[in-house]
């Protein structure tokens, strides 16, 4: 657990180290937004993109409390909780990174005055943010009961029974939509495409995990 600690608290606060280092190089107004289409449409001050590190290091800090939260709440003093929190904290802070470093990377192909970028962040998060759906339903059936993270639903909540069946099965749907999401973006979709797509995918699997809690609950009742 010291060593995932070790990774986590690195990948909270590398992006402002590098970010840091990065100010001395940018010109004084940069890119800070784009379209749809992948185009500038605001510019703003070279200090805003410390926004982005700031925003990292204060979710880092709220998943480490969360974790601390829900494993207070195990029955077995395992930590078991605390540590898919804290691996699915490490799996969103790779999010964050893979944002502030295409920020970076755009204000610096700014000094060469380009309207637009070769690379599609929408394709470039909804690929990773589907990997990280498969990485998460890897875990979740290790989740111990708890009111704080994991499959819940007032079905999955009933009995302890009903919580395992719930994470097991939400799991396996975890990983198949993490599965479909990245195959899609990466091979089918881009721009605004690549988010459509992949919020319908979400909004399917939140139906179909209410869904199957509903039904363990009615197995092990």
């Amino acid at each position: 657990m010291n060593k995932l600690k070790k990774l986590y608290y690195l990948l909270m606060f590398l992006p402002l180290f590098y970010t840091i280092i990065c100010l001395f190089f940018l010109p004084d107004i940069i890119p800070m937004h784009y379209n749809g289409a992948n185009e500038v449409d605001r510019m703003g001050s070279k200090y805003e993109i410390l926004i982005i590190p700031f925003i990292i290091i204060f979710f880092g800090y709220f998943m480490l409390i969360l974790g601390k939260s829900s494993s207070k709440k195990e029955k077995e003093a395992n930590n078991n909780n605390e540590k898919v929190t804290i691996i699915t904290g490490m799996c969103s802070l790779a999010i964050f990174h893979i944002i502030n470093i295409f920020m970076l990377y755009s204000a610096f192909h700014s000094i060469k005055n380009l309207k637009e970028l070769p690379v599609d962040l929408f394709k470039l998060l909804f690929t990773a943010f589907g990997l990280i759906f498969v990485v998460i339903g890897n875990y979740l059936p290790k989740c111990k009961m708890n009111s704080i993270v994991g499959l819940r639903t007032v079905w999955s909540m009933k009995n302890e029974k009903t919580w395992k069946e719930s994470q097991r099965l939400g799991g396996i749907s975890f990983i198949i939509t993490g599965i479909v999401m990245t195959a899609g973006n990466l091979l089918f979709f881009s721009d605004v495409s690549c988010l459509i797509f992949s919020m319908i995918l979400m909004g399917i699997d939140l139906i179909f995990s209410i869904i199957i809690s509903y039904y363990a609950a009615k197995k092990y009742a």
